[in-house]
């Protein structure tokens, strides 16, 4: 749980909760990564509770109403934990190491709900769109982002011929230099955020292209350079990042681009196929 005023403050009152009050609780301590950004009707609705009751509910806690709790808890938010500050509030010398499968899991299906739950349709359709105009594609993730990041080039430059995944953070500046309005910047970062992707994603904007960004929350450093922003939860009881959410999301606008240009597609995998044939890639 987030050591912050809000959750000190629920676990202090908490005995004199109310069943609809526990509920509000309850959702908020689960949900830390999404419920920040609700409005108090989403919340209510989510939590199975009347919105006047989430209204009180900060009022209980001593708030001045609603938007004042939802500060609070956006703010905890921004605490920069070390990852060995992460790993001790996690770990206990006397977990079982067989537990760990069942709990991650778990952790990883509450990732996929909610993330389901948040994705903006309309933001996902114009960013298959903005995939499919572009006239070049450059892919910005670095440390353990690179995985999602190369998951997706491999793809999308198969299919599309037009995608660049940008390996060495020293040399953004040299394969940015030709960037233009007709061109993609694909920028992943999830906490803790490098600062070399928030540069290059500002240096894009500034370039005039368009800008896609794959973030864990809207407090992402990464946000105000976005065109567009798709939102995956990464939160689990450990020190890492769970990119379950964010592949699968990747998996999805590589799907729906492909849909999209179904003839182009699919005349492309037929010419691979020969190719791969000839080259003897798979194993009979």
């Amino acid at each position: 749980m987030l050591e912050s005023d809000v959750y000190r403050r629920i676990t202090e009152v908490q005995d004199a909760m109310s069943k609809s009050q526990k509920k509000i609780a309850s959702y908020l301590i689960n949900h830390s990564e999404t419920a920040p950004f609700l409005t108090a009707s989403k919340l209510a609705k989510n939590a199975g509770v009347g919105e006047a009751t989430v209204i009180r509910f900060a009022t209980f806690l001593d708030y001045k109403g609603y938007p004042d709790m939802q500060r609070h808890l956006q703010e905890a938010l921004q605490r920069k934990w070390t990852s060995a500050e992460v790993f001790a509030r996690t770990t206990d010398k006397e977990d079982r190491p067989e537990n760990a499968v069942t709990e991650i899991l778990k952790d990883d299906i509450r990732n996929l709900q909610e993330t389901l739950q948040q994705i903006e349709m309309k933001e996902f359709d114009g960013a298959v769109r903005d995939i499919v105009n572009a006239k070049r594609i450059y892919i910005i993730a670095y440390r353990s982002a690179v995985t999602v990041g190369s998951f997706l080039e491999f793809y999308l430059d198969l299919v599309l011929q037009n995608t660049e995944l940008i390996r060495e953070a020293d040399g953004v500046s040299e394969h940015l230099l030709d960037l233009s309005p007709q061109d993609l910047v694909i920028g992943f970062g999830f906490s803790r955020y490098t600062k070399r992707t928030v540069e290059a994603l500002r240096y894009a904007k500034q370039r005039g292209a368009k800008t896609l960004v794959l973030t864990d929350h809207l407090l992402s450093p990464l946000v105000p350079f976005g065109d567009r922003k798709l939102l995956a939860v990464t939160e689990i009881n450990s020190f890492i990042n769970s990119f379950s959410a964010p592949l699968s999301l990747v998996s999805a606008l590589i799907t729906a681009v492909t849909r999209l240009e179904h003839d182009k597609v699919e005349t492309r995998l037929q010419q691979l196929e020969g190719l791969w044939e000839t080259f003897d890639v798979f194993h009979d």
